[in-house]
């Protein structure tokens, strides 16, 4: 289980220069310099600011670890990715230094007592935000430190090393004490690899249906199981003032929190047997109450491992579900139970339960409430007050009631297509209640609720806004809106009555920065922070939201980006580069909202496009490719029919427009854009080349449903062969660019996915070129790794797109 340390990159297929060959075993080749410079330029500070607005803490990372950084040591079990020399997980994004700011002095603090160099993660204020903890990894252990505001100093306060394989599990009791897990013996001691197994690995069924998804770096081995049990076991401990207190009893905790009193604690830990065939979210397991000295008080539920979930996004176990403290009383756990066996297709009038047992746990459950549809969740206010979420995925539905918890009542408040962005009404505002939980904010004498939509979709774009929502007449009353020509949400509401807000706001031009916003007095925002362009590069380029319409009627946009200094009347029809990422609705209004802000800066991750707006290309970022139920029908049951009628739209968009040449025309996706991609070029002619980046091209790997297609392989035999473009490999003659990360952890993107398409391709005589990034998962990170890819992009773009001759 363990990656060898070395270095490699295995680049198959057509050569870039005119001499074909199997094999092209290149080193690490550089972008040119305006993508290498986008690519390495320092990230904007992350900002974590207190409920007061009084401090702020900056968290700066570095642009992108090495790919040596990601070659250390690793086990990949349970679901896990695991660095077995420190109990943690193997791959993650650190923070290398810290730095508060005082919002009403304006004074700009270093943290001090950092260690060098720092790897911190897990930010955690204490409940008065006077003190901010933290973890900082080593390559011997997890270590704890606590920032405290007064001295803006870090002091490391733990013994033993913290295990975080499951989670930090970073939780504040008070102020000064801080509850967590350690390690129980040291990473040396952990199991060695017999060269002589015991035995073979053997797995059976014995007539259960056991129907599971496609997770990756599962357990496989006896030895997998070993591994996964000493690096799981931790042991809880609470600390005060740098003393640390056991906890119970050594076990794998899953989860543990703490009861809105703090007098309790809902712990559940995993057990044997574990599973092969789900992650360790999904092993055996036992939910208890305990009291803070690990005593169990009460065993809540035995819970089976989620191996036997029956098929349907909608379907669940016939177990309890979502356990959860409600946020309003001192200590009343709450969970959920299915009426109907689980299966979502049973006639009956309530489909789940929810059930809830007060301290001290002696009596009996009482049931709260039913829900017609699936249960989501519960938001509690008060004793009068709470709003229960509940759904169905399978139909795309929400709905949102109001619950009094003293009468029973529930009452529907709202009900929409999780897809139709623009009846989105927000999520409620929230405020700390005497527990310190967050709960409900009800305002004008309880008669509304405050709610925040960060996204505020619009038909003039995504425009957030802050509303009122009348719990009488149901209606939603905007308060506030994002100024056109800007993108400005909500970050936080700092005070509800007052409305004080802390917002953040940009423009194509301006950088995001914080402000403090007062609607009342209406005076002028305070700025907070003074970042600026990361990227001066793009200074000039220009960004427009396009609309435009396929044949079948349904309304597309996409972001188009065109060169800094270009003139179509002077410059002509540019090369052009779509990228995009296929989406399900089972309407087609829905389809046609507008989604996204012309007004955002424009910011660059490494898997942008937009990178090739510097290299003189027009590229339209974020193409809408909607796949639409249709007369009765799946969404997918005309998935090819629909991609290429969205492309053959986008396309024609370009032309009309005089900045896209029909000719020069490539597209490119990632993951499901991976897949849409080849897709395109297996049943088109509409593109001189793709790019297709860590993608699953052969459904028949994914049977039991991908995507948001529920139905299995062995129900629609014919829908998993027709939507592969595997199955078409043969017609795939337009040039296709294969980019996939040898360690990719995404369900359903086995690696295996590209080897194959490939080897397919080039049976068939296509033309094609296969890069394996070493050590990458589905999310790519490391610095060569990415600064090759971009350049593997660039030089096939160039010869196949720009330079097609």
């Amino acid at each position: 289980m363990i990656k060898k340390l070395h270095f490699y990159l295995l680049i198959a297929g057509a050569c870039i220069s005119l001499n074909s060959a199997a094999q092209d075993a290149i080193s690490y080749q550089t972008p040119p310099k305006e993508i290498a410079d986008l690519l390495l330029a320092k990230p904007t500070p992350g900002v974590s600011i207190d409920g007061k607005a009084e401090w702020i803490l900056f968290s700066e990372r570095n642009s992108y670890p090495s790919v040596e950084e990601l070659a250390m040591p690793e086990y990949r079990i349970a679901g896990l990715r695991l660095n077995p020399n420190n109990y943690s997980p193997s791959r993650q994004t650190y923070i290398n230094n810290l730095s508060l700011k005082n919002i009403k002095s304006n004074q700009t603090f270093q943290v001090a007592g950092l260690p060098t160099p720092l790897y911190a993660s897990n930010i955690s204020w204490n409940p008065s935000e006077n003190k901010i903890a933290f973890t900082h990894t080593t390559q011997k252990g997890v270590d704890l430190y606590i920032i405290d505001l007064a001295t803006k100093k870090a002091v490391k306060t733990n013994k033993a090393f913290l295990n975080v394989v499951l989670g930090s599990g970073l939780t504040w009791l008070n102020d000064n004490t801080i509850i967590y897990r350690t390690i129980t013996k040291p990473a040396s001691a952990a199991p060695t690899k017999p060269l002589m197994p015991k035995g073979p690995t053997i797995q059976q069924n014995l007539g259960k249906a056991a129907p599971s998804a496609t997770f990756q770096d599962l357990i496989k081995s006896p030895f997998d199981e070993q591994l996964f049990e000493f690096f799981a076991t931790s042991q809880l401990v609470k600390n005060t003032a740098g003393i640390e207190t056991a906890i119970g009893k050594p076990a794998i905790y899953g989860s543990t929190s703490l009861s809105p009193d703090k007098n309790y604690m809902m712990i559940e830990t995993i057990r044997k047997p574990f599973s092969y065939l789900v992650t360790a979210n999904g092993f055996p397991s036992t939910v208890s109450i305990t009291d803070l000295t690990g005593k169990t008080i009460k065993v809540i539920a035995e819970l089976p491992s989620s191996e036997g979930t029956p098929s349907g996004y909608d379907n669940t176990q016939n177990v309890p579900r979502g356990f959860n403290w409600r946020d309003d009383e001192p200590a009343t756990l709450v969970w959920s139970k299915p009426l109907d066996s689980g299966l979502i297709k049973k006639d009956v009038p309530f489909h789940d339960a929810v059930y809830a047992l007060s301290a001290p746990f002696t009596g009996s459950e009482k049931e709260l409430f039913k829900t017609t549809t699936r249960f989501r969740g519960v938001q509690w206010g008060d004793a009068n007050l709470a709003l229960i979420m509940e759904g169905l995925r399978s139909k795309q539905t929400n709905k949102v009631s109001r619950y009094n918890p003293t009468t029973g009542a529930v009452e529907e408040l709202y009900s929409r297509n999780q897809t139709d962005a623009y009846g989105n009404p927000g999520s409620p505002v929230t405020t700390k209640n005497k527990y310190g939980r967050q709960v409900i904010k009800t305002v004008d004498n309880g008669t509304k609720l405050l709610m925040n939509n960060a996204v505020g979709s619009s038909e003039k774009g995504d425009l957030p806004f802050l509303a009122k929502f009348d719990l009488t007449t149901k209606k939603n009353e905007i308060i506030w809106r994002s100024a056109e020509g800007t993108f400005e949400y909500v970050s936080e509401v700092i005070n509800p009555d007052k409305l004080v807000l802390l917002t953040r706001k940009e423009s194509q031009k301006l950088a995001p920065n914080y402000f403090i916003k007062n609607l009342i007095l209406r005076i002028a925002d305070q700025p907070i922070t003074n970042f600026t362009n990361p990227y001066p590069s793009l200074e000039g380029i220009t960004k427009q939201k396009i609309s435009y319409k396929r044949a079948d009627g349904v309304d597309l946009t996409g972001d188009l980006y065109l060169p800094k200094g270009y003139n179509k009347d002077k410059d002509g029809p540019l090369p052009t580069l779509i990228w995009a990422y296929p989406r399900e609705f089972n309407s087609a209004a829905d389809a046609a909202q507008i989604r996204g802000s012309k007004d955002k800066f424009t910011t660059i991750s490494w898997a942008s496009p937009i990178f090739w707006v510097t290299r003189g290309y027009a590229v339209l970022d974020n193409a809408e490719m909607p796949i639409v139920a249709k007369d009765g029908k799946k969404p997918n049951d005309t998935f090819v029919d629909q991609l290429q009628l969205n492309a053959e739209a986008a396309i024609n968009k370009l032309a009309e427009l005089g900045v896209g040449d029909k000719k020069r025309m490539a597209v490119g996706g990632h993951s499901y854009g991976a897949f849409m991609t080849a897709n395109l070029l297996a049943h088109t002619n509409l593109f001189a080349a793709g790019i297709a980046r860590s993608g699953a091209y052969n459904r028949t790997l994914t049977p039991f449903g991908f995507q948001n297609e529920e139905r299995t392989y062995w129900q629609v035999p014919q829908l998993y062969y027709e939507m592969s473009p595997f199955s078409y490999a043969d017609k795939i003659k337009t040039p296709i660019l294969l980019i996939h990360g040898d360690s990719d952890d995404n369900p359903g993107t086995f690696p295996i996915n590209s080897e194959r398409l490939f080897n397919a391709i080039k049976g068939a005589g296509g033309t094609t070129r296969f890069v394996f990034l070493p050590y990458e998962a589905h999310s790519y990170r490391g610095k060569e790794n990415l600064l090759h890819m971009l350049w593997e992009q660039d030089q096939w773009l160039e010869k196949y797109v720009k330079n097609k001759k």
